[in-house]
């Protein structure tokens, strides 16, 4: 009998290229920051955003036109991939460039931090890349560690330690139903990689009894990492008690992964059983969108505000998702891209109106910022408008992509109640703008902001207006990236 081969050629790692570099390059960072003196601490988060870049750089030289498996059907080397890892170092760089002073100014800007946040990147890279159970759920691990840390990096304040552990515990016991849900999975099919998985629901090879099983974990686990109710407990407090510039970046970037997450275990694991769990989705859709946008109107804290905001908009990305085809996943493709290009907007403004022994956190305190800062005032109001899916901005695009979704599947009722329930959660949206516009101002300080960040803030509000009033372009990408 001939001995099978083991030994791992260049070819095999060239498509996990930008994986291996940005680990490597956290290590280094790691190392070389503990040698720096106090004084240059600022060369670590240089070398945090080269390393994003030079990922970038590695994505894109390894990019492939096709699908591509690699390392034994572990990792998935496809369009859709590329594109999002870009967007996820993209939006990454920004939530750090956000938060480089924020952090500074209350001594938690280390090197330890941009690590962890390095990390998380690694950790979204192997999620969208995954081609089995096991290297999904390493991704995942891989990001969830790094973020409880990342809650918990300000060690002097309690209410951040008590977010942390919240965060811990709920998010171990997801992570066990998602591993249970994958040993179930694994058991009635007999494989861990997705493409082996997907034949055998589609051959009819896996006990309906098992799969259904598996298939509640499973949605279950991807529910709690989207924060989608009724598994949202952890996502308010997390948002609330963590330092904003930790909140940027839990609210932003791990969406890419989320989505990611879900399209890899149901749309290519389990797209043969989309009758079973499309049932659960539009569960989960109606709840989240419902208990989202009725709980935010009743908030006064920006933070908890945006947290159920969060979790209305991801009922509109499991509308689409729920479709179960291309037209589907394209439409929640596009809404998470946009809505990550909001969030980090929205919650930028929020970094931007802090100081030291100040967070801009109640809703009073934006009363009047008009008359503080016009053009900032305009940034927020962009921002504002598209979660609410006001035109010409994005978020009225993204909207209508996924409710033209569930419409082509003919579920009216579902697209129906998603609009009533848009114009509900418009009201907490435009009470920001009524703040800022029509209030008068509560406090004269000025803005403490570099000119690197209002630059990049300036540029972030006015995509959500340019993509808002030319959207074909990345609907075009989306569509291309998922034919």
């Amino acid at each position: 009998m001939q001995a099978m081969t083991t030994a791992m050629t260049f070819a095999d790692l060239a498509p996990a290229a930008a994986e291996i570099f940005l680990a490597v390059a956290a290590c280094a960072i790691l190392l070389i920051d503990a040698f720096l003196p106090e004084a240059k601490r600022g060369l670590s988060f240089v070398l945090a955003i080269i390393a994003l870049a030079g990922a970038a750089w590695a994505t894109s030289m390894v990019a492939v036109p096709g699908r591509t498996i690699a390392l034994y059907g572990h990792f998935v080397a496809d369009p859709m991939g590329t594109v999002l890892k870009l967007f996820a170092y993209g939006a990454a760089a920004v939530a750090l460039l956000y938060s480089r002073d924020y952090l500074a100014k209350r001594g938690l800007m280390r090197g330890e931090y941009l690590v962890l946040a390095l990390f998380v990147v690694m950790g979204i890279q192997v999620i969208i890349s995954a081609g089995s159970l096991l290297s999904l759920y390493l991704g995942i691990e891989i990001m969830s560690l790094s973020l409880y840390a990342m809650v918990a990096f300000d060690r002097d304040n309690g209410i951040a330690a008590e977010s942390a552990m919240k965060y811990f515990v709920l998010g171990a016991i997801a992570s066990g139903t998602l591993l249970y849900g994958m040993s179930i999975l694994y058991g009635v099919t007999g494989t861990i990689l997705l493409a082996g998985l997907a034949g055998a629901v589609q051959g009819g090879e896996a006990s309906s009894i098992g799969l259904l099983l598996g298939l509640a974990f499973i949605v279950v686990g991807v529910a709690f990492k989207f924060g989608a109710v009724p598994f949202h407990m952890w996502l308010p407090d997390v948002y609330h008690g963590s330092p904003t510039a930790v909140t940027l970046f839990i609210g932003s970037v791990p969406k890419i992964a989320s989505f990611a997450l879900a399209f890899r275990l149901l749309a290519e694991g389990l797209g043969g059983a989309v009758d079973a769990w499309r049932d659960m989705l539009i569960v989960l859709a109606v709840l989240s969108m419902t208990i989202g946008n009725v709980v935010a109107i009743a908030q006064t804290n920006i933070k908890r505000m945006l947290a159920y905001s969060t979790i209305s908009h991801v009922g509109f990305i499991l509308l689409g998702i729920l479709a179960g085809n291309a037209v589907g996943y394209r439409a929640a493709m596009f809404y998470t891209l946009t809505y990550v290009i909001m969030a980090t907007g929205g919650f930028g403004v929020v970094l931007l109106m802090s100081r030291k022994g100040f967070e801009a956190e109640q809703l009073d305190d934006y009363k009047g910022l008009n008359r503080r800062s016009p053009w900032f005032a305009f940034v927020m109001l962009l921002m504002m408008f598209g979660m609410a899916g006001v035109p010409p901005t994005v978020g009225f695009w993204a909207k209508v992509q996924v409710i033209s979704a569930v419409l082509d599947i003919g579920l009216t009722w579902l697209a129906a109640l998603a609009v009533l329930l848009s114009v509900i959660g418009a009201y907490y949206y435009l009470r920001i703008v009524k703040l800022m516009y029509f209030d008068e101002a509560t406090g004269r300080e000025p803005l403490e902001a570099g000119g690197a960040f209002r630059l990049v803030l300036s540029l972030n509000g006015l995509a959500v207006l340019a993509i808002g009033l030319f959207p074909g372009l990345l609907l075009l990408v989306c569509a291309h990236v998922l034919p």
